[in-house]
């Protein structure tokens, strides 16, 4: 996989990301990678970039949360010849699940994850479009270590850095591409 130098990976993606204020509710600016999904070029870079960072890490399973973490989760498992597990919303899973609620910036929240999805010991990588207070991330954690698995690292490629998630997710690695 072709990817682009860091310097201009990072600069096409702060020039593509879309600000959306006041949504989802007045007072938010939504970071919006829906721009950053219809250029190829962009996605190559980000996956390319993620899997150099992972590649040699041992990582059985990348698990990306719903919605936008399978958009990045899914070609970076295929890139480190791992599985992908989906971290997704209550009702959308069929099998038997584990569950785990947690605080959003806006609101509250659960995700769900197959209690098969992850197997003892397996090396885990979580991967979401963005992290904000980590919530997300935590809960994600929290369901792949309740399952036998090890949070190896979390890598997003926005960071809202003064909402500091980053330090809810210690002691596992924290990896973004762009940081606000």
């Amino acid at each position: 996989m072709t990817t682009l130098p860091m310097n201009d990976l990072e600069g096409a993606i702060r020039r593509t990301i879309r600000d959306v204020p006041d949504f989802p509710k007045p007072g938010i600016l939504f970071k919006d990678i829906t721009p950053v999904l219809a250029q190829p070029e962009l996605m190559r870079g980000i996956t390319g970039h993620f899997a150099e960072l992972y590649r040699n890490a041992g990582i059985d399973a990348v698990v990306g949360m719903e919605s936008r973490g399978f958009l990045f989760g899914v070609p970076l498992a295929l890139e480190l010849n791992a599985a992908f597990v989906p971290a997704r919303k209550p009702g959308k899973l069929p099998y038997e699940r584990v569950s785990e609620s947690y605080a959003l910036e806006y609101g509250s929240a659960t995700l769900d994850m197959h209690v098969d999805a992850v197997k003892p010991g397996q090396r885990v990588l979580v991967v979401d479009d963005l992290i904000a207070t980590g919530g997300t991330a935590v809960a994600t954690a929290k369901l792949v270590e309740r399952l036998g698995g090890k949070v190896v690292a979390c890598c997003f490629v926005i960071e809202l850095c003064f909402l500091d998630g980053r330090s809810a997710l210690a002691p596992a690695t924290v990896q973004s591409l762009i940081q606000y």
